[in-house]
């Protein structure tokens, strides 16, 4: 006792818990449950960043729908809410940065098209592709990835990253759409009045592949909302929106970068499904 008394500044459990009017196993169990919550926590986190590895900004919801086997291998029980809760305390809630730049000049001659995909209800892929262009940084400057998503399955079906906002990327991106389609009969090309997709040269391809030519009319934004997103979601998730050291760099990204989001990223709007899954059922 004489050596307890020595020891200043410390108090015996049994004293803490007479103090406070408990038990010494209601303090045992209080700590089993916190450590085995700790131990359940890590275990979710582990999951999680090995997901990240290939996603590093998939959203909650989409996590608790692409994680439900591995949770239930590991015998975890885990909803959006919780999940939610322990990434914010582990600081892994995604953030997101909104930047800008101009990809479109809209102010030429060439003959601009109205927008015949108004009304029309997409229900099937090959139907309908929308277009657009968006910057990359680079340490040397801006350069510009030409995008076309197929509409119905989300799947980005051509592309291509080039150093200049010239018409030569744009066309490549046709290309490979075109010449990887199975079926492109009665099929709308639809993107916003920029001068690469009112030029000739691309416009005649179209008409040669017998392709109908739809285009923005007032309201860009919202006229081509999907191409947009798609543009958002590739920087926003996917680690486009960095600045890279040369522009093969950004190649490399942005090729992998798509890879993942047609055959990994679950949408919410495909049930979440992947572009790539409901391309092929449909095609």
């Amino acid at each position: 006792m004489k050596a307890k008394e020595k020891t200043k500044g410390f108090a015996s459990l049994t004293t803490i818990s007479k103090c406070f009017g408990l038990k010494r196993n209601a303090y045992y169990k209080h700590k089993k449950r916190a450590d085995k919550r700790l131990i359940l926590e890590q275990q979710i986190i582990n999951i999680v960043r090995k997901r990240r590895k290939s996603l590093p900004r998939e959203g909650v919801r989409k996590l608790v729908r692409s994680l439900n086997k591995e949770f239930i291998d590991a015998n975890i029980k885990v909803g959006r809410d919780t999940l939610f809760n322990i990434l914010r305390k582990h600081q892994m809630l995604t953030l997101r940065k909104k930047t800008s730049a101009k990809t479109t000049n809209s102010y030429h001659l060439f003959y601009k098209y109205k927008n015949i995909i108004k009304d029309v209800e997409v229900t099937r892929a090959n139907q309908v592709w929308v277009c657009d262009i968006t910057y990359i940084r680079t340490i040397k400057g801006l350069c510009y990835l030409a995008l076309i998503t197929d509409m119905y399955s989300r799947k980005i079906v051509g592309y291509d990253l080039s150093d200049s906002l010239e018409l030569k990327g744009c066309v490549r991106a046709l290309n490979k759409a075109i010449y990887q389609a199975k079926n492109i009969k009665q099929l709308i090309h639809h993107s916003d009045r920029g001068i690469q997709y009112c030029s000739n040269v691309y416009t005649q391809i179209l008409k040669r592949k017998k392709i109908d030519i739809s285009m923005t009319e007032e309201n860009h934004c919202y006229e081509n909302a999907m191409a947009e997103r798609v543009n958002g979601i590739l920087k926003d998730e996917f680690y486009l929106d960095q600045t890279f050291d040369s522009v093969d760099h950004a190649k490399r990204t942005a090729k992998s970068a798509i890879n993942l989001y047609n055959e990994i990223r679950l949408h919410l709007s495909l049930d979440y499904k992947t572009p790539n899954m409901v391309y092929k059922l449909s095609a």
